[in-house]
């Protein structure tokens, strides 16, 4: 609980200092960097939580979540609800389908994810998701990658398995470290996989009211998930510790709908550019989180390999975002 409260406190200064009056690059670079901060307390909360309860699992903590959540994104669609592009029975399903795959299916793995391996593993494994988008989209659209992007793919991945080897040289023998990081890996392939489907349809549905829309739809599908796969559904909600659901709600307010809404007002007063620089910092305050909350160590050749992929990640973005202006 003492953690929980630490955090919460950080939460609260940021929301202090951003009463203030910005220009429009201060604040967006604000909240940018808070988007960033919210983000990075993600696996924290969760690797907490599972220590908190033997009944903590990934699908409950994910039903916790996105009950908390759910209200706040139907709000958000129901006040930009207005678009001016017709919308198709087939665009419908696609943003089902984007919305189940990206914000439930891809957050389910890495909450399963979470209960083998290490926060900060975590955080460095789910970063390479820019790089599956460039690779999916060179290998759909017969785009021959340059000498740069291989070396920026070269060094995000060789830090990532950098990292991998020096944690599982301490993992227990037995302890599912390898099918933790498998399935975290699973996660940004299905999360890249969902950022290929959202250009078209943001343009048909508009950006705030898409977010709302297919993060309403996963959280449905969470939802559903926790009540078919749970016996005694009901039961064990109310058996739960208090912190547990402090936790829950967090994770689907402050980690979720907070950091979503403050990332697109970065986006959109800063570029996306500007907005993908200041989120490389995202590994970083997760490392940092979990070496003060979590006792997690990292030695030399760890933090070598962080700094390797949070740089070939971000040289990617960057061009990404360089060949899309």
């Amino acid at each position: 609980m003492k953690g929980f409260t630490l955090q919460f406190n950080y939460y609260f200064y940021i929301f202090h200092f951003m009463r203030f009056s910005f220009s429009p690059v201060q604040t967006g670079s604000l909240c940018a960097v808070s988007a960033a901060f919210l983000f990075s307390t993600k696996a924290i909360f969760i690797k907490q939580a599972y220590a908190l309860s033997p009944l903590v699992d990934a699908t409950l903590l994910m039903a916790l979540r996105m009950i908390s959540a759910l209200p706040f994104f139907l709000l958000l669609c129901w006040f930009n609800r207005h678009h001016n592009q017709a919308i198709s029975a087939k665009d419908w399903l696609v943003l089902i389908f984007s919305g189940l795959l990206g914000y439930y299916f891809a957050s389910w793995l890495d909450f399963m994810g979470l209960m083998l391996i290490s926060a900060s593993l975590e955080r460095i494994i789910l970063f390479l998701y820019p790089t599956l988008t460039v690779l999916a989209s060179s290998f759909l659209y017969h785009q021959k990658l340059n000498i740069k992007t291989w070396f920026a793919i070269f060094l995000s991945y060789g830090g990532t398995v950098l990292v991998m080897l020096q944690e599982g040289k301490n993992a227990p023998s037995q302890g599912g470290f390898w099918l933790g990081a498998s399935l975290v890996f699973a996660s940004a392939v299905a999360f890249a996989v969902y950022l290929l489907l959202t250009p078209a349809l943001i343009k048909k549905f508009g950006s705030w009211n898409f977010t709302g829309l297919a993060s309403s739809v996963a959280c449905l599908g969470t939802i559903m998930h926790y009540l078919i796969a749970t016996p005694a559904p009901l039961t064990v909600i109310n058996e739960l510790p208090l912190a547990v659901w402090g936790y829950g709600i967090s994770l689907g307010f402050f980690v979720t709908v907070i950091p979503t809404i403050l990332l697109m007002q970065g986006i959109q007063r800063l570029g996306a550019s500007q907005s993908a620089m200041i989120a490389s910092i995202g590994p970083i305050l997760t490392i940092l989180l979990a070496v003060i909350f979590l006792n997690e160590q990292l030695n030399l050749w760890q933090w070598l390999g962080c700094v390797l992929n949070i740089l070939g990640v971000l040289l990617i973005t960057l061009s990404k975002t360089r060949l899309k202006h």
